[in-house]
């Protein structure tokens, strides 16, 4: 693969991760049915303002451009994210739909990851 298409890659898949963390931080703040979700899961109220304003940030680092370990720890606190969202669906008791969401965004996480990667080593 050329540097190009991985440039386009690397921005198709970052773009992704950071317009769906930034809209279900939105989600988060405003929806009382993801209000309602976290208790459902179990999860203190509180938790669900924390971890809007960490997707902020989460995405800002993403988008940004910044060559430092911030970068990384963005990566990886989605990556656990995206995990831990996996289990607690599957724990709840929730339909596979639920399930597979975070899964499928974590694919595309690696993906932006991976191609990141390649993009810092051809720089």
């Amino acid at each position: 693969m050329n540097t190009k298409t991985i440039k386009i890659i690397y921005w198709i898949t970052t773009g992704l991760i950071a317009l769906m963390m930034i809209f279900s931080a939105y989600s988060y703040f405003v929806n009382p049915e993801v209000k309602q979700g976290f208790g459902h899961l179990g999860f203190p109220d509180y938790f669900r303002i924390e971890l809007a304003i960490a997707k902020i940030l989460g995405a800002i680092l993403l988008i940004a451009p910044i060559k430092t370990q911030f970068k990384e720890w963005a990566y990886a606190g989605f990556a656990f994210t995206f995990i831990s969202a996996f289990i607690a669906h599957h724990a709840s008791g929730d339909p596979t739909s639920n399930q597979v969401g975070p899964i499928i965004f974590l694919l595309v996480l690696a993906l932006s990851y991976f191609t990141y990667h390649k993009i810092k080593v051809a720089n």
